[in-house]
């Protein structure tokens, strides 16, 4: 009769298998008291889990064990759609991913004239998260505006600002930059109503000239060029997923 304790996988079998360390490291991980299932902390070699159904987590950060998941961070162009797919015929995001064998789509939307990180991924569930407004995900933007900026706008637009649709506020803003007709300005708020940043920097009297997302939580756009894609890290993937609780 086979005990309870020899069904499921070694944890250090798991661990392995999901690119965390090799066997041998992910046992050290385990003596160490880093490694946690369902919560509980393990520190026995020989405790099997079921890799469908627990929550492993390596640090306080979540391990994705469905290798069937695809997580992608592209850098949008400029006058690149937002879409799957496009009936007029227009350049989208489909078109970058369109010989993949996942079905991907888009985490959210990057209106056609702002470029910048726009996640892709095939993880429904996570993506629902990262979209809903209760989860609050920061996002962080560069922008160019018109006009030299008054000491007290940042502190202003932290304060909230009200536009058609109801208040807006920023989480934080700072001058990056000052040129002769121009600011650079970096801004990261949480919420995602339509064209909210340029919205917000218009309403106080600063037009965006060019828009850039840079990053999403803690996945960053860093030198990924235009056009181009690179898959997210084990820990970036894992830090999505504690950011919206899963």
């Amino acid at each position: 009769m086979t005990s309870a304790n020899d069904e499921g996988v070694r944890l250090q079998k798991v661990l392995a298998k999901a690119g965390v360390a090799s066997r041998r490291a992910a046992e050290d991980l385990i003596a160490q008291g880093r490694v946690s299932v369902n919560g509980e902390i393990i520190r026995e070699f020989g405790r099997r889990v079921d890799p469908d159904n627990s929550v492993i987590r390596v640090d306080g950060t979540r391990v994705v064990l469905d290798d069937t998941m695809v997580y992608l961070a592209l850098n949008k162009p400029r006058g690149m759609h937002t879409t799957m797919t496009d009936d007029q015929g227009r350049p989208c995001v489909g078109d970058l991913v369109r010989d993949r064998a996942e079905r991907l789509f888009h985490v959210g939307r990057l209106d056609a004239d702002t470029e910048g990180l726009l996640l892709l991924t095939n993880d429904g569930d996570l993506a629902h998260r990262l979209m809903h407004p209760s989860f609050e995900v920061r996002k962080t933007y560069l922008a160019e505006v018109d006009g030299a900026v008054p000491r007290g706008l940042g502190k202003r637009l932290r304060e909230g600002i009200e536009l058609e649709d109801g208040p807006a506020r920023a989480d934080e803003f700072r001058v990056k930059d000052m040129q002769a007709g121009r600011t650079l300005v970096e801004i990261v708020l949480h919420e995602g109503r339509k064209h909210i940043v340029r919205r917000m920097l218009a309403e106080v009297g600063h037009p965006v000239r060019k828009l850039v997302r840079t990053s999403v939580g803690d996945i960053h756009l860093g030198n990924l060029r235009s056009a181009h894609l690179r898959a997210l890290t084990r820990k970036e993937v894992g830090s999505l997923h504690t950011l919206v609780g899963m």
